[in-house]
């Protein structure tokens, strides 16, 4: 393990509160989503946003696959306490934002999913950490989109675009997670 000097683990700090924070508006982001960014926005149902050609999904998707991978970088730079924590307090904060008939499907979600999340990406995050991210990520996804769905409205009409959406996310967040893995290495940043 490589042993930091005191500004390298200011930095590695200062970076996992940004990402804690940025983890923590990724729910009110998704839920404000949900009912004013779309394509079609129908008056009792979620905006939609096309993920692929003839494939809709809700628009706050995109920021579920934003928090998987923020989930994984809170981990890395605080540790698995703060990111079990993290994780928690998302739950709440997906509780108290989400709509009253949406409540429970959103929390229990956001909770499976995150905690999925962070029981695959553990054991990888130290030798493979793309592979980490990719992996608990692509597990987190279904995860949530099972659950939010079959919750939420008893039905897996959305499951493929929700599915889509959010892996989008997350591959698209794997050349920031390449470049910051090698960035670490050179500045001999130790994951917490």
């Amino acid at each position: 393990m490589t042993r930091e000097t005191p500004a390298t683990e200011r930095r590695r700090r200062r970076e996992g509160l940004i990402f804690l924070a940025l983890f923590c508006l990724t729910i009110p982001a998704a839920n404000w989503m949900v009912g004013n960014v779309g394509t079609t926005c129908p008056r009792n149902g979620p905006c939609l946003i096309p993920v692929a050609p003839g494939l809709m999904a809700p628009s706050g998707v995109l920021m579920i696959g934003v928090a998987l991978v923020l989930r994984d970088l809170v981990q890395r730079r605080l540790g698995v306490g703060v990111a079990s924590a993290a994780v928690i307090a998302g739950s709440l904060i997906s509780a108290a934002l989400a709509p009253p008939a949406l409540v429970i499907a959103s929390a229990a979600a956001f909770l499976i999913s995150e905690f999925a999340d962070l029981a695959i990406y553990t054991p990888l995050a130290r030798r493979r950490l793309v592979t980490a991210v990719v992996a608990s990520g692509l597990v987190g996804v279904v995860l949530d989109s099972v659950v939010f769905l079959s919750l939420a409205f008893g039905s897996l009409d959305f499951l493929t675009g929700q599915i889509v959406g959010k892996a989008l996310m997350v591959v698209a967040s794997m050349p920031f997670i390449a470049l910051l893995r090698r960035r670490d290495q050179r500045l001999g940043l130790a994951p917490a």
